[in-house]
């Protein structure tokens, strides 16, 4: 027993010296070796915050040494702290243990990672800015007094949502769960539909303040290696103090900020993400929101969904062919209406013509006003749909339009044709998948409309124009947004407006300098043989 006295305090003298106790933690940030200090400073930097929990305890039963472990209420599974750090910990250890561990530094965390802590993910930790990272990210971290050196155990166990069915992007066929709030659900997520070692996830912190984990997901020997590169370079310049939805990370790295269109794809369905990266794409993962980011993003990829890949062939294609007339019915139809009604009357055959002069007969207002006043007044209703509470948001929704509507009619304010025009123009524009997508032609809309009621057909045509030039401009991480139709490649045209059978989608979109573009070899399907017999 005198032994290890000596050696214990021999070992306190030599790993606490006074240069190192008269150094302070705001030189370099490095952890002291003296517990009570170490402690003092986190207490002080935390403002004694009620969540943060200490306990202190002493490592052996004879020669004790003075230990700490500190983690935050909440974010930390604190069964598993009782039942794999203080059960450890507080258990008996032989003389030759504690030996070791009082003789060296080394020895010490190396026997108590290797041969005392039962826990999966264990790191060093020296400095105090990668402390209060991990102990704030659920993280258990255990000090000991005499060391200038801690441990980070990964006790991480919050309570998140779980895995639910996502409410945006809602299939009849195909599956039904959606992302979460974890970054570690979404991630095991993709993986259970990827079971492939080459799936590769690189996890970074942006945000000063939040430090929110971000994870970058591809697939290599698919993935082209410059997009992996860009994604990283574009990132790296991110210098913001906070990141709290994908949304921030979608607005600083897109390649063109004043564009109505996004460049930037997302989803909440774990088999849509899944889908893109087989594709040769990049997933860019935010912990704290369900929304996954995919880049590159070509304009074609807003008007797909995932249940075309879910129906057979045929079905697929007349559904993303009613995708495209509602396309041309949200974007134009209003305008159209303004053109004939207000320059290009002689296009109407004479009874349609006779009977939408008798509807706006008592309208006193021009039709370019009279559209714009119906579509401004839907949007309205649409918002204070969204943001009312759901059990009177739809009510709402539907009554006020049927009200208005029909109270404006009977006023003489607008015409019935009008209100049809606008009703099919708003239901047409739900049948896009993609939302941003939605909200570009919404916002595109009026200016058309503008145009219209000036110059009409030339003016939409003038609109059609700058909008096609536009997005020929346009790139999405070094790929032209719209591919394959401009630079026009036909092969590529297998899976566009078309879908055509899975058997001729031998390979993947070109992306660039792909190195694997070759999905499989299938074949056609062969025809039923005869087995009669005779």
């Amino acid at each position: 027993m005198g032994y290890l006295n000596r050696l214990l305090k021999k070992a306190t003298y030599s790993h606490s010296t006074p240069e190192q106790s008269q150094c302070t933690a705001s030189q370099g940030e490095l952890l002291q070796s003296s517990l009570q200090e170490n402690i003092q400073y986190i207490t002080n930097k935390l403002g004694n915050s009620s969540d943060i929990v200490f306990r202190e305890i002493q490592i052996g039963t004879v020669n004790q040494i003075q230990a700490a472990i500190l983690y935050t209420d909440g974010l930390t599974d604190t069964k598993s702290v009782q039942d794999f750090i203080l059960d450890s910990l507080m258990a008996p250890i032989s003389a030759n243990q504690l030996e070791q561990m009082i003789s060296s530094q080394d020895q010490a965390f190396h026997i108590l990672k290797n041969q005392i802590l039962i826990a999966g993910e264990v790191k060093d930790v020296t400095e105090f800015d990668s402390l209060f990272t991990s102990l704030l990210s659920g993280d258990v971290i255990l000090l000991l007094d005499g060391y200038a050196q801690g441990i980070t155990i990964g006790m991480r166990g919050w309570k998140d949502r779980g895995v639910a069915e996502s409410t945006t992007e809602t299939v009849i066929r195909g599956p039904k769960e959606g992302f979460s709030e974890s970054l570690r659900t979404n991630t095991s997520l993709i993986r259970r539909k990827i079971k492939n070692p080459n799936l590769w996830l690189e996890t970074k912190q942006i945000g000063k303040v939040t430090k929110t984990d971000v994870g970058i997901m591809y697939i290599n020997g698919i993935v082209n290696n410059k997009i992996v590169e860009e994604v990283h370079t574009r990132l790296d310049r991110i210098d913001i103090d906070g990141i709290l939805e994908s949304g921030y990370i979608e607005e600083l790295i897109q390649d063109e900020t004043y564009t109505p269109f996004p460049t930037i794809y997302h989803s909440e369905r774990p088999d849509v993400i899944a889908a893109e990266l087989l594709e040769g794409k990049v997933a860019i993962l935010v912990d704290g929101t369900p929304i996954v980011l995919i880049v590159p993003a070509l304009l074609i990829s807003f008007v797909h969904a995932a249940e075309d890949y879910y129906q057979r062939s045929d079905i697929s294609t007349l559904i993303r062919m009613l995708r495209f007339l509602s396309i041309v019915i949200t974007l134009l139809a209003p305008s159209l209406y303004i053109a004939i009604t207000t320059f290009h009357q002689e296009m109407l055959p004479s009874d349609l013509l006779i009977s939408l002069a008798a509807q706006r007969e008592g309208v006193p207002i021009p039709a370019f006003i009279e559209a714009l006043g119906m579509e401004v007044t839907f949007e309205i209703l649409r918002e204070a749909g969204l943001r009312m509470p759901k059990a009177v948001a739809q009510a709402v929704s539907i009554v006020g339009t049927l009200v208005i509507g029909t109270a404006a009619v009977e006023a003489g304010i607008i015409s019935a044709a009008m209100v049809v025009v606008v009703s099919i123009t708003a239901i047409c524009s739900f049948v896009l998948p993609a939302f941003d997508m939605s909200m570009s032609l919404r916002i595109l809309r009026f200016p058309i409309m503008a145009l219209a009621a000036s110059f009409g057909f030339f003016g939409i045509i003038i609109a059609i124009i700058m909008i096609t030039l536009h997005l020929c401009s346009l790139r999405t991480f070094g790929i032209p947004y719209l591919s394959p139709f401009a630079p026009f490649n036909l092969e590529e045209h297998k899976d566009t407006i078309f879908r055509l059978p899975r058997w001729t989608m031998s390979t993947r979109p070109w992306l660039g300098t792909q190195h694997n573009r070759i999905r499989g070899r299938n074949n056609p399907p062969e025809p039923p043989r005869n087995n009669t017999g005779g």
